[in-house]
């Protein structure tokens, strides 16, 4: 069980269609400052407390260039979210080697970093930040020992063969990652794909078996757009592979499934919650 917390809100200078944090689309999105390193630790406390077993923390910017005060209150916040026992992720856009190694020593556990979609529809979302750019940015973050954390979006309007080139690409590159994240478009009024219809949830259920037969030791993490899922497609994407989602109060801007909803439904159809680095443990064992 992982939580989200946004810890800088909007005025992002990218053009991402789906992104309500973008300042170049009108979302009625306002953009702030980052929060206290007070206010992120007592969130992380709140969702310890609810199960949750990693705590990840994002930030509305292109990259890390330059943020060094920014820098700086993030390692302040890994390293006490890490003091509480608990799996710390961050999401902070691109940043270089040396950037995430300090993450790494103030003990970040993973570095989440979505390839959104498959490299030939990637132009149609996304012109400000290339595919390699992003793949640039999970090197830096594989070469410093932090885990991958990168998966994708369905909805954005694009085929089956973009999803399993997503997949593929995820697949082949020199490691597999430790999570796999699949989202399906929340669309938000004001951003170019705020029209898209719903996803079928047979594209949903497709994608996780997928990644599960080609990611065999990988985290398949329901993340955006689970709150569209009843209790009976959940459970079917349970056993298609997923074993991770999503749970708390929001995730970065769009509607999340609550601690209570999330652990009665595991206790309804007897699934256990891993604990915080239980799953790294169990890599260890198989030797992966």
């Amino acid at each position: 069980m992982c939580t989200l917390m946004n810890i800088k809100t909007g005025g992002c200078s990218e053009d991402c269609s789906y992104c309500a944090q973008s300042s170049r689309y009108d979302t009625g999105l306002k953009a702030t400052k980052m929060v206290t390193v007070d206010s992120v630790l007592a969130a992380a406390r709140t969702a310890k407390e609810n199960g949750s077993t990693r705590f990840c923390m994002g930030a509305a910017w292109r990259d890390m260039r330059g943020r060094k005060t920014n820098l700086r209150n993030v390692k302040e916040m890994v390293n006490g979210v890490r003091e509480m026992g608990m799996e710390v992720c961050v999401t902070l856009g691109m940043i270089d080697r040396s950037q995430a190694e300090e993450l790494k020593d103030a003990g970040l556990t993973a570095y989440n970093h979505n390839l959104d979609t498959s490299r030939e529809f990637y132009p149609s979302v996304i012109t400000t930040r290339s595919y390699d750019e992003r793949l640039e940015t999970l090197k830096n973050v594989r070469d410093a020992g932090i885990n991958v954390c990168s998966g994708g979006i369905l909805g954005l309007g694009e085929k089956a063969s973009d999803r399993i080139g997503l997949i593929h690409t995820v697949s082949t590159l020199p490691s597999h990652p430790e999570s796999f994240p699949v989202n399906t478009l929340v669309p938000i009024k004001g951003t170019p794909l705020g029209d898209n219809p719903p996803v079928p949830f047979d594209v949903t259920l497709r994608t996780v078996a997928t990644a599960r037969v080609v990611l065999p030791h990988t985290i398949i993490r329901l993340a955006a757009g689970r709150t569209t899922l009843n209790e009976e497609q959940q459970m079917l994407c349970f056993l298609a592979g997923a074993n991770a989602v999503f749970t708390g109060e929001k995730m970065l801007t769009t509607a999340c499934n609550g601690w209570d909803e999330d652990k009665e439904m595991f206790q309804r159809w007897g699934l256990a919650p891993m604990k915080s680095f239980e799953r790294a443990e169990l890599r260890e064992e198989a030797g992966v």
